[in-house]
């Protein structure tokens, strides 16, 4: 594994802004023999550590080696058979051009200043990247959840240049919900006195992190489903607690309790805020809004026409952030072209969270989508596909056609 952080000159961001020198930190993992490069692209809050076990002083949580499972030697991307790459995106905290990075004309952290990103930026820093490292064209791309995004921003713009496309829990665009979500949890950041416009990087200033740990629980809400908060927290009690929440009307302090799912957003915002951001939160939750696979051309299909390899989309039924039916809507949308597609549909009560934690469901399918395409038998147990309106076919199968 190597780590590096990589200065790819001037920068002209999609918003028209540009910076003299972006820096992007990636990882790399395996040998490049010229034709086994597989670029993995991380979601909202990750890092380019996606694996080994290794520490990096600037990563922790799911940053810290977030799909050790999946990357490796002898794993679903086998780190002996593919050259690895994973490159932190411009506007994150962990390494690349961001917010919190240095303006060299001020020698002030960029703060607000910073140029608003999109993911097609993330798109084109990743080719310039690799035109950096040598590596013309991908075996393959995988992305989840905004990473599935960012895959799939490479199928659009960069169609002769990828062979397979991965886009697990993601979809073309997020739907009304999930932006109102992502506007309240932004809310919860800028209405901190801490956050003082996005300038809070002094010595003596303290960062909005109580806004911070607010946004990520918001967040953490949409990653899990229904039953497995039901599974992990019910109604249970976790004690009296005064100093958490208690009701001003109470007749005592206390007197209501402080459930257990209260206490685990609480722990994943605390922890959250020790070690992201919260101006690169903005940044990247406005990148994931603004996202439309369409953008430019008629439609999804349209978009993606000039694609000519091959494509999988695996979605979870228990993840309401990005639905089995968003991402049968971008399987059609690759068909449309005759794209040889897969849609693999795993039944879990684990929320959006299950791309990260069910590592031996994900994992079959991949490693076979890499190594045989959509004929992979972990991909298609099952090759028949009815046309039966919404209806799709059993879990743990596929929907393709060639």
């Amino acid at each position: 594994m190597t780590q590096e952080t990589v200065s790819l000159g001037e920068f002209t961001f999609e918003c028209g802004e540009s910076i003299d020198d972006l820096e992007i930190a990636y990882e790399t993992y395996g040998e490049f023999t010229g034709d086994n490069a597989v670029l993995v692209c991380h979601a909202l809050t990750g890092s380019a550590h996606v694996a080994g076990s290794r520490r990096r002083a600037d990563t922790a949580g799911q940053a810290h080696a977030w799909w050790d499972d999946i990357v490796g030697p002898g794993k679903a991307v086998d780190t002996t058979e593919y050259y690895v790459i994973c490159a932190n995106i411009p506007g994150s905290c962990y390494g690349s051009s961001g917010p919190a990075t240095i303006n060299p004309e001020t020698g002030e952290p960029w703060g607000t200043d910073f140029p608003a990103v999109t993911v097609g930026d993330w798109t084109r820093a990743q080719r310039r990247l690799l035109d950096e490292l040598g590596i013309p064209n991908l075996h393959a791309v995988i992305g989840g959840s905004v990473g599935g995004m960012n895959a799939l921003d490479w199928a659009k713009r960069h169609p002769d240049h990828v062979e397979r496309v991965i886009v697990i829990a993601a979809a073309a665009r997020l739907d009304p919900q999930c932006l109102a979500l992502d506007a309240i949890a932004r809310r919860s950041i800028t209405t901190d006195p801490n956050w003082n416009g996005g300038d809070y990087y002094g010595d003596e200033d303290e960062p909005p992190t109580h806004g911070l740990a607010l946004a990520r629980q918001i967040g953490h809400i949409m990653y899990l489903s229904k039953s497995s908060m039901e599974d992990k927290f019910g109604r249970r009690s976790a004690g009296m607690d005064a100093g958490r929440d208690t009701f001003p009307a109470d007749p005592a302090a206390g007197f209501f309790p402080y459930r257990e799912v209260e206490s685990y957003l609480d722990y994943q915002g605390e922890k959250f805020a020790e070690r992201f951001d919260a101006n690169s939160y903005l940044y990247l939750t406005r990148a994931m809004d603004n996202y439309d696979l369409a953008s430019g051309y008629e439609n999804d299909a349209d978009a993606v026409a000039a694609f000519d390899g091959e494509a999988l989309m695996i979605s979870f039924t228990g993840d309401w952030h990005f639905t089995t039916e968003q991402s049968e809507s971008l399987a059609e949308a690759f068909r449309a072209s005759d794209t040889t597609t897969a849609h693999h549909v795993i039944d879990s009560d684990h929320g959006h969270d299950a791309f990260l934690v069910e590592p031996d469901r994900v994992g079959p399918p991949v490693d076979d989508f890499l190594a045989s395409g959509v004929r992979g038998k972990a991909v298609s147990d099952t090759v028949e596909r009815e046309d039966s309106g919404d209806e799709f076919a059993p879990v743990h199968t596929s929907l393709f056609s060639d």
